[in-house]
């Protein structure tokens, strides 16, 4: 970069970081923050000069080039493109009539996690975890062998640890839980799955005082919940007497944070069946296992779970609807008369979740979703509808691309963002919204069924192909 000038978000002019900062809180383009700021410079690109009359909006397929040097796990990139629409064809809505406090309640709803909503966080200061830390505090970052390194920056930290260097296998995806025995009439097996959430886990703590939370700004759809950032920031603090931060990388991410667990699944035509987990380490704990077959009871009572130990990568209970959508999908497709190798298209697919929330999805014949979702009191019609393009979103990847290659080992091959199978823009296709208004009851969530209903009704109009990821939809590799 030497020699080159370099303009961050905050480095535009008031007028237009704010112009898209409105647009994206009007459309949803924007829930925890993280990746907004970069995709805002990339799209602003786009803009004419100021010395330039305005022309009719880039064509969708220039923002969708734009975005694939992005992730935005949150949205879907619907709701994004729908504020790039709205800037770059310079109608540009202005600040949103909204209750956004009430926006960021139905926002902590669905994403698990407390949420604010607002222009501040589409411009990136939600308030992340380590955005407080003192200037002067140490930096720790993981070694290979399960410690860390501490140093006065990071730089001198990764040094000293050794950092993992990404890398991308060309080993595809494997399904390592074996099927239950039994003459099936659906049967299903997944692979492991990276939850890739955009910022990496970070916290940070002065001797003796409180860890900053991971989840500071938005849920990591459950994969920070139980992450061990905050103690090792509060043992580091102790025991040098000064302020740690505690830094993981997107490798250290993959190697050490929780992955979807692989399934595999089989159910008889009257609903019995088998689901089994993959499971890593000493397994899960009985309460855990317990809250998982309570789960599953409330949407497929007859099956039976069972875990199967594997070595890989850590799993959790924790992460989007984990297990109890696998089963709720297989039991959808029951319910719907799918016939594997017989693609059902066009059939509404309804899944209500343990928590009350429900979604009825559609895949229709041009590839497009129809999604409906009834989450009692609605609270903020513009976050649940990004909430549901997301989880829809997330849900296409699940069934079609999304997975990680593990050796024997269990070691994880894939290392980089653009190795987990997540649908870019270009892949992702067009997801209408519809919510039910539900004003008389309490507000739940509602964008994990709409994960399983969509991911049902994806596998429907593929043919019920017995192994995830189909490969029916492949993300663009650019």
């Amino acid at each position: 970069m030497a020699g080159r000038e370099v303009t961050t978000l905050d480095g535009l002019p008031d007028d237009r970081r704010r112009r898209w900062a409105d647009a994206l809180v009007a459309a949803g383009g924007s829930q925890c923050g993280f990746c907004t700021p970069g995709i805002v410079m990339r799209l602003a690109a786009l803009e004419a000069p100021a010395d330039v009359p305005p022309a009719t909006a880039p064509s969708p397929g220039r923002v969708d080039q734009a975005l694939l040097a992005h992730l935005c796990r949150c949205t879907g990139w619907q709701t994004v493109e729908e504020a790039a629409a709205a800037v770059l064809g310079d109608a540009p809505p202005g600040p949103p009539a909204r209750d956004l406090a009430a926006a960021a309640r139905r926002a902590t709803l669905e994403g698990g996690s407390p949420q604010r909503v607002g222009a501040e966080v589409a411009l990136g200061h939600g308030g992340f975890a380590d955005d407080g830390a003192p200037p002067d505090a140490l930096v720790a970052v993981p070694r290979a062998d399960g410690g860390y390194a501490v140093a006065a920056t990071l730089r001198e930290a990764r040094a000293l640890a050794g950092k993992v260097q990404g890398r991308r296998t060309t080993v595809p995806p494997g399904q390592p839980v074996a099927l239950p025995p039994g003459a099936w009439a659906l049967t299903l097996r997944t692979a492991w799955v990276e939850p890739a959430y955009v910022e990496p886990d970070a916290s940070w703590c002065a001797p003796g005082g409180t860890p900053a939370p991971p989840c500071a700004n938005g849920g990591a759809f459950g994969g920070k919940r139980r992450s061990p950032v905050g103690e090792v920031a509060r043992r580091l603090a102790d025991e040098h007497g000064r302020p740690v931060r505690v830094l993981w990388s997107r490798e250290d991410v993959v190697r050490l944070g929780p992955k979807r667990p692989p399934v595999a699944v089989g159910m008889a035509a009257d609903g019995t069946g088998v689901l089994r987990v993959g499971v890593t380490g000493p397994g899960w704990d009985g309460a855990t296992l317990d809250a998982a077959r309570a789960a599953v009871a409330a949407v497929a009572p007859g099956l039976v779970v069972e875990t199967v130990a594997l070595p890989g990568p850590p799993v959790s209970l924790d992460l989007r609807a984990a297990v109890w959508a696998e089963a709720a999908v297989v039991e959808a497709a029951r319910r719907a008369g799918g016939v594997a190798g017989t693609a059902l298209v066009g059939v509404p697919v309804p899944v209500a979740s343990p928590s009350g929330g429900r979604a009825v999805a559609v895949c229709r014949e041009d590839g497009s979703v129809a999604l409906e979702l009834a989450a009692g009191e609605v609270l903020d019609e513009v976050v649940l509808r990004s909430y549901g393009i997301g989880a829809a979103h997330q849900a296409l990847g699940w069934v079609t691309s999304e997975g990680l290659a593990v050796d024997g080992d269990g070691v994880v091959g894939d290392l980089t963002v653009r190795s987990f199978g997540v649908l870019p823009a270009r892949s992702t296709p067009p997801i209408e919204v519809t919510v039910d208004g539900g004003a008389g009851d309490g507000p739940v969530n509602a964008s994990d069924a709409a994960f399983a209903a969509v991911a049902a009704a994806r596998w429907l109009a593929d043919g019920l192909p017995p192994a995830w990821p189909t490969g029916s939809v492949a993300p663009h590799p650019g």
